[in-house]
């Protein structure tokens, strides 16, 4: 059975897509830590993070830091964070979070709320940056 993001990466679920090649897809975490939080995720499926080929992860980095440094531009953030989590879905992703504080990657935060206008203008904004 195809995990929720590989329902996602197909189009079966709708996504507020950032970017797209040929081996991952990034989109909007619609529970995010910050405004722009982004999730990349490897087309082929692959439960934990560390279970992706070698060679996908050596790509994985160029791709991620592309669309990191849009999300710096775009919501003028001091750092962008990486986290690699994993349990929340059992197909391998990274988080990318806009930071100006330590504090702003605790999961055990409560999630900001976007209206899906809100989402689609944040997208936007990425991928025009």
């Amino acid at each position: 059975m195809n995990s929720l993001f590989s329902r996602i990466i197909s189009g079966e679920i709708p996504s507020y897509k950032i970017a797209e090649n040929d081996m991952f897809f990034a989109f909007l975490d619609i529970n995010p830590l910050a405004k722009g939080h982004t999730l990349i995720v490897p087309k082929k499926e692959v439960d934990y993070f560390f279970d992706v080929d070698d060679g996908e992860l050596e790509q994985m980095l160029p791709f991620a830091k592309e669309i990191a440094q849009k999300l710096k531009k775009v919501t003028q953030c001091a750092r962008v964070g990486i986290a690699v989590i994993g349990f929340e879905v059992p197909h391998a992703h990274m988080h990318l979070i806009p930071m100006n504080d330590m504090s702003d990657i605790d999961f055990s935060r409560p999630k900001l709320k976007f209206s899906p206008n809100e989402f689609l203008t944040i997208a936007e904004a990425i991928r025009k940056a």
